[in-house]
């Protein structure tokens, strides 16, 4: 159906905006080009552990991440702000509890109304608080709290199917269904998120960054890691500090 473009400059957005303070599990934000926030839903709001839009307004993810994780927001906001978009891209973020979790993220450039990008704004899940309303949660709870403790280490998609209960391709169908990834790229990512923090916070040789996020092989490690965050880890880390 054609878009009545007519309509649409005439509809308050402000009003439109609002309508993700209904959406209890999304987080909503839109930041300005340098990278300050001008709006956030409730949702956001109280992920951040504040109690109002004045105390994030004008702020930026330095003020509420952790610094190896603010700086994959920057980097993610450079890149929308050169035209490009993330799409549920799966990444590890921190909750006002201080836990460690999984969200499924989007961002997109914000444009005026002659084209010109000004700002960027995205959308948050809580991977867990949605497969919560989901069926089969179980068969991939079990799995992920598998890797979670074994990333370290090597194992076999095998083995990780074992602990489910599932064959190897019912495994793959669940991870796609539910984290919208396969159970190689959940694995990968997860170590890469170790490997970025572990770089930020310590002081240990690349090499050794590697091995200790579950890579055995350091160019494999140096070319995911590069793929994921823009940066080979040296110039992470370089950039960084």
């Amino acid at each position: 159906m054609p878009v009545n473009n007519s309509l649409l400059d005439n509809i308050n957005c402000i009003e439109l905006i609002k309508m993700f303070d209904l959406l209890p599990d999304i987080l909503f934000w839109i930041k300005d080009e340098k990278h300050q926030f001008i709006y956030a839903n409730k949702a956001f709001i109280k992920h951040q552990g504040v109690k109002s839009i004045e105390q994030v307004i004008g702020k930026t993810d330095h003020h509420f991440a952790p610094a190896h994780i603010a700086q994959q927001f920057v980097q993610d906001d450079e890149k929308i702000l050169a035209g490009g978009s993330v799409t549920e891209r799966l990444e590890m973020n921190i909750g006002v509890d201080g836990n460690f979790a999984w969200y499924s993220t989007s961002k997109r450039p914000l444009k005026d109304i002659n084209g010109n990008i000004v700002g960027s704004y995205g959308v948050t899940r809580h991977l867990e608080k949605l497969a919560k309303a989901l069926t089969g949660l179980e068969a991939v709870k079990a799995p992920v709290d598998f890797i979670k403790e074994n990333y370290h280490r090597p194992f076999t998609i095998e083995e990780l199917a074992e602990v489910a209960h599932l064959s190897v391709s019912a495994l793959e169908r669940r991870f796609k269904k539910h984290l919208k990834k396969t159970p190689k790229q959940f694995i990968t990512q997860l170590r890469l998120e170790k490997a970025r923090r572990l770089l930020v916070e310590t002081n240990i040789a690349i090499a050794d960054v590697g091995e200790r996020a579950g890579f055995a092989d350091h160019s494999y490690f140096s070319k995911q890691f590069k793929l994921m965050f823009g940066k080979l880890p040296s110039e992470f880390r370089d950039n960084y500090r």
